[in-house]
């Protein structure tokens, strides 16, 4: 059968974005796919302030938010503009948060539109995630944080066969009703052999603002015990802190730096946990030393 020439055009672009994203990721160190099951269990807040620690430590690191649906990565890091020409290449340059941290989000490329819903199907998902590899300038990086939609569908089987050696991180609360969607996704992994780095308990606890007890809002230890019968990495318990969360909303993550609430401290010791796992340092990184960031 003669194939026609949108066929064969159309196959010749594949292979020259192929070619493209094979090249870009030669040049990112580690990937970090942060997902979960189940959605509102915090994940785009953990991949985002992953990514700005990580960056603060001294490490080149690129943030990707394929939640194309639901981005919500600007907003939180209070990130203002969109993505810029690079005309050197002709692709784009993603947005700088920091001078060690770059980001790219559909949000991004709305600009007064942001509120509108975007409504698209499969095809067209895949073909804007691979973009944001092929497409986007990104620079040499240690790592590249992809903050995931919840649940095992198109965007992290697409990120699972376009980034062949990404490893997730994956995130839970402690009740049943998120651990039954989360262990959906750790079954996922396993289906698309994609490691696992670890598995995050968020929302782990409350302090009570009047007398400093503890509260168990939503159960305890769920995410602890999951990881401990599957024989995973457990990353740590972050607990629920509204100083956090106020700060989140107005796009300001300077209350991250340092260990002066319970939530920062826990999140910092994940980090070390998350760096120690990829065998990763500053002074060894695939970007070379770099200064430390500003948070």
């Amino acid at each position: 059968m003669i194939k026609n020439c949108k066929d064969i055009n159309e196959q010749e672009r594949r292979k020259i974005q192929d070619a493209e994203i094979k090249e870009t990721l030669r040049h990112i160190k580690h990937k970090v796919l942060v997902m979960s099951g189940k959605g509102g269990v915090g994940k785009s807040s953990i991949a985002a302030y992953l990514a700005v620690l990580l960056a603060g430590r001294g490490f080149m690191v690129g943030l990707m938010d394929v939640d194309l649906h639901g981005p919500s990565i600007p907003r939180m890091l209070g990130l203002k503009g969109g993505i810029q020409p690079w005309f050197y290449s002709g692709k784009a340059i993603p947005v700088h948060f920091s001078p060690n941290l770059q980001v790219i989000s559909i949000e991004s490329l709305m600009g007064e539109s942001r509120d509108t819903a975007t409504i698209w199907r499969g095809p067209l998902k895949i073909g804007v995630i691979r973009q944001f590899i092929s497409d986007i300038e990104w620079p040499r990086l240690d790592y590249l944080i992809v903050d995931s939609p919840p649940g095992t569908g198109d965007e992290p089987l697409t990120v699972a066969q376009t980034i062949p050696d990404a490893t997730a991180l994956i995130v839970t609360t402690p009740q049943e009703i998120s651990l039954a969607d989360v262990r959906k996704s750790i079954h996922f992994c396993r289906q698309v052999n994609m490691k696992i780095l670890g598995i995050v308990e968020n929302m782990s606890g409350l302090r009570c603002p009047h007398c400093g007890e503890g509260i168990d809002l939503f159960g305890a230890r769920g995410g602890e015990l999951l990881a401990h019968r599957e024989n995973l990495p457990f990353l740590g318990k972050l607990p629920l802190e509204p100083e956090i969360v106020r700060q989140g909303d107005a796009g300001n993550v300077s209350g991250l730096d340092g260990d002066r609430l319970p939530f920062t401290k826990a999140f910092n010791v994940m980090v070390d946990q998350v760096i120690t796992l990829t065998q990763e340092t500053p002074m060894g990184s695939v970007a070379g030393k770099q200064g430390s960031a500003t948070l």
